[in-house]
């Protein structure tokens, strides 16, 4: 990776030379030309490792002088108006940029360690982000059932997968759809923590429970103010579950996300929160899986022989018409061998099957069995397609989802 900031340091003769300001400016740009969606700042045992999520995978940029720790996370927390002088407690506030980084956006969050603060930085790019659905890279199935899903006046659609799979995209993408389809006669309204983008057309509102505006308290207050599509940022707890539920039972078309094992898994988390299974079985119309796996870097990708204990893993007809291909790093992808990344999706359409399923209380395993013989094809089964086409490599499938739907 060329980097700005190895530059700067290097024209540095000493480090009371460095300057700080001039230094993290370096780092920012550095991130936002690799194309990166965080930076990690962690003080090591001899040095500052500074880190960047690219594709969802970290890679080091550089390593700084323990010494300039307290001056880099100082200069991080006058960007994001932080307090200073508390070290003890986790902190969290944005910081807009300038020019050369692209005038992108920082969420900066700083977290207490035992060797002084780690501070992570997650990089918003408003002008750079499509929230165009058709655009999201998904399997054809998956998008034609998702907008489907979208024409129905009234029900809850939920999206899962592990955090930076893709769900707030999706969720934005889907809400962009409506209103590119319905424009000015469609009332829709979010809350959300924290609101990550501004979306057009659309009333969102961004909890804060210090002041005690939590999910359940917007939600409440939301409800009397005739949305017509609700979108909630994430399902946290029973109270939040509930009002969900019963808004997509009420004349609201709902979308969330929530975090379960799989698309099944779902059923069985919402009970766990002490949601009747009867409501479920009446209010989920569908629950979309999202992974994000790298795509191979189309200048240096070339074919390859993949792990044989992998290939055994894949049925005999996948063999036979495999192309296994994996790019093998250049100037291109920054000598990763993959160049951004591509939706793998599930998604269970909730028929009249499953819901009796649901409302006997039917194990995941056995609401998996029953999507399945109903058409459902798992994101396994999606990652598989995948690699036989080229895209990625069975190794980064197994990486992002592994044997899920196996």
């Amino acid at each position: 990776m060329s980097s700005k900031t190895v530059q700067f340091l290097q024209s540095c003769t000493s480090d009371e030379d460095i300057d700080i300001v001039k230094l993290v400016d370096c780092v920012v740009v550095d991130a936002v030309r690799a194309g990166a969606s965080d930076i990690h700042i962690e003080p090591w045992e001899s040095s500052i490792a500074v880190r960047v999520r690219l594709s969802g995978v970290l890679n080091e940029l550089v390593h700084l002088p323990s010494d300039l720790h307290p001056k880099v996370v100082g200069r991080l927390k006058i960007m994001a108006n932080l307090i200073g002088h508390e070290t003890s407690l986790p902190q969290e506030g944005r910081a807009n940029t300038f020019e050369e980084a692209g005038n992108v956006v920082l969420r900066i969050s700083t977290f207490p360690t035992i060797r002084g603060e780690k501070v992570v930085v997650r990089i918003f790019d408003p002008k750079g982000r499509s929230f165009d659905l058709d655009a999201l890279g998904m399997e054809e199935d998956s998008l034609a059932t998702f907008k489907t899903m979208l024409l129905r006046p009234t029900g809850l659609i939920l999206l899962t997968g592990p955090t930076g799979s893709g769900k707030t995209t999706a969720i934005y993408a889907a809400l962009h759809h409506l209103i590119d389809r319905a424009g000015p006669s469609i009332s829709v309204a979010t809350v959300e923590d924290p609101v990550e983008f501004n979306l057009p057309l659309i009333a969102q509102s961004q909890c804060n429970p210090a002041r005690d505006y939590t999910y359940p308290v917007a939600l409440r207050s939301l409800m009397r103010q005739d949305p017509q599509v609700i979108m909630i940022g994430e399902i946290r707890d029973s109270e939040t579950a509930n009002i969900a539920v019963q808004a997509g039972l009420t004349g609201h078309l709902v979308m969330s996300t929530i975090h379960a094992s799989s698309t099944a898994g779902v059923f069985a988390r919402l009970i766990n929160m002490g949601i009747e299974p009867f409501l479920l079985a009446s209010s989920i119309v569908g629950v979309l899986g999202v992974r994000l796996v790298r795509r191979n870097c189309p200048v240096c990708t070339e074919p390859y022989p993949p792990d044989e204990a992998l290939l055994r893993l894949l049925p005999p007809d996948a063999l036979e018409t495999a192309q296994f291909r994996k790019g093998v790093g250049c100037a291109a992808c920054n000598h990763t061998g993959f160049s951004g990344r591509v939706a793998v999706t599930e998604m269970l359409t909730v028929g009249e099957t499953l819901r009796e399923a649901v409302l006997e209380r039917t194990t995941t395993r056995r609401l998996q069995d029953i999507a399945q013989a109903e058409g459902l094809l798992t994101l396994w089964q999606k990652g598989l397609r995948r690699v036989v086409n080229g895209e990625t490599t069975l190794e980064e499938v197994m990486r992002v989802i592994g044997l899920e739907g196996f």
